[in-house]
């Protein structure tokens, strides 16, 4: 089903795309928590087209512990950058994405 602009859509693997944002994000994640992740895989994500994307991603960061991460990209013509918007911790694999 495709997406609506504004609709989070339907829950997905992680894509080579997606580990790539992570990659790039992780600094700022490791900054906004005071922690340094060993592991910092992406999973699952949800996505919503607004003026850009936003990104939901469960990231595994190592044993039973996950984060969330809501990124936003913005469009191409106004760089494509990207910023880690919100990030919740102490998430599990079994907790859901939901918008944040």
């Amino acid at each position: 089903m495709p997406q609506l602009c504004g609709g989070i859509g339907d829950l997905q693997e992680a894509t080579e795309e997606v580990q790539q944002i992570c990659d790039e994000i992780k600094p700022h994640a490791e900054l906004k928590t005071g922690r340094k992740f060993e592991f910092f895989t992406a999973k699952y994500y949800k996505s919503q087209v607004v003026a850009g994307t936003n990104y939901f991603i469960k990231v595994h960061v190592g044993e039973e512990d996950h984060v969330h991460l809501r990124v936003y990209k913005m469009l191409p013509h106004y760089g494509g950058k990207l910023e880690l918007t919100s990030l919740q911790e102490s998430k599990a694999h079994s907790d859901p994405i939901e918008y944040f």
